[in-house]
């Protein structure tokens, strides 16, 4: 009972009845239409019919008198037809016809009447309704004829059934296809709420139905799933940053505590209290710089930047990094070089994606002296259009990247444990990262054969559009 209120409550089922209810209406109005000009145009042609049949008679009058009238109506009396013919004396007397008796005032009608009758040699009291029209003759004679409209009554009663039936039957369709239509729409949307339900109480691992039509219902599912897998992918990321938080920043507050403690334990000195604050204002300087670049992802990653784009050559940029590091590299001992003959010019946030470049030089400079191989020990920025894309990429020559810890090291505070010792918060490939995903394009990690390439790929301006 709860469950058959509950689909009557339902849209789709209301929905299912104002259709039916327009269909019956429009289809009924229709066929009364049909059916009412049906009866017209039948009238119409009994009538001139008639007034043809009139004229005939009367000419035949005309030419031979009574006799021969007499003659011609018994001769189109002998065969069975739906006409009517009655002809009487100046007294009123029946001199012949197939009609026994009319109502008297008829013979006073000027027009076409609606009559009843009753045929000659028929049993009393049957009864019959014919369209007929009356003239009078010379010398007193009457005739009347007519055409009989019972069978096109019946035909038209059986107009009138089938079109109740049909109505009927169309409602009862009508009816059983919207419940069968509102259950089907109802199972789906209760599917979707006992998801949402399990969602809501805490297991984001939940994903919405799909029944493989490929219908609006698929396609809703669809947006929902993507939309709850990015979600579970934040709060899986939102609780991956606050355990790497706890435990990055836990050692360098620990030790900024420490060091406070031992200055103020020690010999209270001048030189020892600005050493103790040097290296106060250092730890300090670090962990503001892990901040920045939370804030920064976060920026990113909810683009915000996207009100400040616009036409940005990642040539210029790259010279610029380049040139902003080149002291940092000559102080390692590695060359770094540009490679940026390619005018590629992208649509985006230029203060973002120099970041993202400077923050892939850097980690090029700190792992790329680390390979113990025979290699050159450079690092190259190179800056290529590739069809409707424009990539950046920074390939060195060290250790690179084992292909399982790739996806791994793009997240918020991943680091590998060989490069712990290096300084660093690993924040700089996830910026990256993030910073491809606001352009909409991606960061990848690719073999240099020894070493890693590190390529950003963004979306390229059409040259027309970057020349005008």
């Amino acid at each position: 009972m709860f469950e058959a209120l509950k689909l009557l409550k339902s849209t789709a089922f209301r929905l299912s009845l104002i259709y039916l209810a327009v269909f019956a209406v429009f289809a009924g109005l229709l066929i009364a239409y049909l059916s009412w000009n049906t009866w017209v145009i039948f009238s119409r042609q009994m009538v001139d019919t008639i007034d043809a049949e009139v004229q005939g008679l009367a000419e035949q009058y005309r030419l031979g008198g009574v006799l021969r009238l007499i003659q011609v109506i018994d001769q189109r009396t002998g065969n069975p037809s739906s006409s009517l013919y009655l002809l009487e004396d100046p007294q009123g007397n029946r001199l012949t016809g197939n009609i026994a008796s009319v109502p008297d005032s008829i013979w006073k009608a000027e027009d076409i009447s609606r009559v009843r009758y009753e045929r000659f040699n028929e049993t009393a009291g049957s009864r019959h309704e014919a369209l007929v029209r009356v003239f009078q003759l010379p010398g007193g004679f009457r005739l009347l004829v007519g055409r009989d409209i019972e069978e096109r009554r019946r035909l038209q009663d059986i107009i009138w059934r089938a079109t109740l039936l049909a109505v009927g039957l169309m409602i009862v369709l009508g009816i059983g296809g919207g419940y069968y239509v509102s259950r089907r729409i109802l199972a789906r949307i209760d599917a979707v709420a006992e998801t949402s339900r399990t969602i809501m109480a805490g297991d984001l691992s939940q994903r919405m139905a799909l029944s493989g039509s490929d219908d609006e219902f698929d396609r809703l599912a669809s947006g929902l799933n993507a939309m709850l897998e990015r979600i579970e992918r934040l709060m899986h990321g939102l609780k991956e940053v606050s355990d790497n938080i706890a435990h990055d920043l836990k050692t360098p507050l620990t030790r900024l505590r420490s060091r406070v403690e031992a200055a103020l334990r020690a010999e209270p000195t001048e030189e020892g209290y600005r050493e103790a604050l040097e290296t106060t204002i250092e730890e300090s300087d670090r962990l503001i710089a892990v901040f920045n670049g939370l804030l920064m992802i976060a920026r990113a990653e909810a683009g915000a930047a996207g009100a400040s784009f616009g036409l940005v050559d990642l040539a210029d940029v790259a010279r610029d990094v380049v040139e902003l590091y080149e002291p940092v590299a000559e102080e390692a001992g590695l060359a770094l070089t540009v490679d940026a003959t390619d005018k590629a010019t992208v649509d985006g946030n230029r203060e973002l994606i120099g970041q993202a470049i400077a923050n892939l030089v850097d980690n090029a400079l700190k792992y790329g002296q680390q390979n113990t191989g025979e290699t050159d020990g450079s690092v190259t920025v190179i800056v290529r259009n590739e069809g409707d894309r424009a990539e950046i990429a920074v390939a060195d020559r060290g250790p690179g990247i084992p292909e399982e810890l790739k996806p791994k090291v793009v997240e918020r505070f991943a680091r590998l444990e060989e490069s712990r010792s290096a300084p660093g918060a690993g924040l700089g490939l996830a910026l990256v990262a993030a910073v491809a995903r606001l352009h909409g394009g991606q960061l990848r990690l690719d073999d240099n054969n020894p070493g890693l390439k590190a390529v950003l790929d963004l979306p390229a301006v059409a040259k027309d559009t970057d020349s005008a």
